[in-house]
């Protein structure tokens, strides 16, 4: 009699966990294909190259790493910066600039393209753009960009410093 109710006991228990099973099954399949309003769950799909970010959290992050010469970080911070940010100016200028400490001045001429559209006659415009020049060794591309700078607004002390710089660097012998 024990072992008779134990088996009845066991088959309700397996029909159970069949039913269950079933069940867990249909539902995944029908619950993770709707999503709110109507639309399917493909519409909703997470993408990891999308994120939520505060104001300005990028580009806080990618000047800490740059003022802490961490350029390699800042590069792929300012990099996201301007994927998360195209319209900012900021984002783009220190995409630019860690571009340039770390000799990618193909990346940072595209750069500076985006900037020409968005801040192209200003002297911190030409200013980092004379310092990329500076940077590969284009003097007189790098001058003409810090003259520019300086016809702007001839009382930039970043543009005063960049032509000490780069009268400076005439000085020095190239090997």
């Amino acid at each position: 009699m024990v072992a008779h109710q134990i088996r009845s006991q066991l088959d309700r228990f397996s029909r159970l966990l069949v039913a269950a099973f079933i069940l867990s099954g249909c539902q995944s399949a029908a619950l993770d294909d709707v999503a709110a309003f109507g639309d399917s769950a493909k519409t909703l799909q997470d993408d990891s190259a999308v994120a939520f970010y505060k104001d300005d959290e990028l580009i806080t992050k990618g000047k800490l790493q740059f003022e802490e010469k961490n350029y390699g970080k800042s590069y792929a911070i300012y990099k996201r910066a301007v994927a998360v940010l195209p319209q900012d100016p900021a984002a783009w200028l220190g995409f630019a600039a860690s571009a340039d400490m770390i000799g990618r001045f193909d990346t940072s001429d595209r750069a500076y393209q985006q900037l020409a559209k968005m801040i192209g006659n200003s002297p911190v415009y030409y200013n980092n753009i004379g310092y990329s020049h500076l940077l590969r060794g284009d003097l007189p591309t790098a001058r003409r960009h810090f003259l520019k700078a300086y016809e702007l607004d001839p009382t930039n002390e970043t543009t005063a410093r960049n032509l000490e710089l780069m009268k400076n660097s005439v000085k020095v012998v190239q090997r």
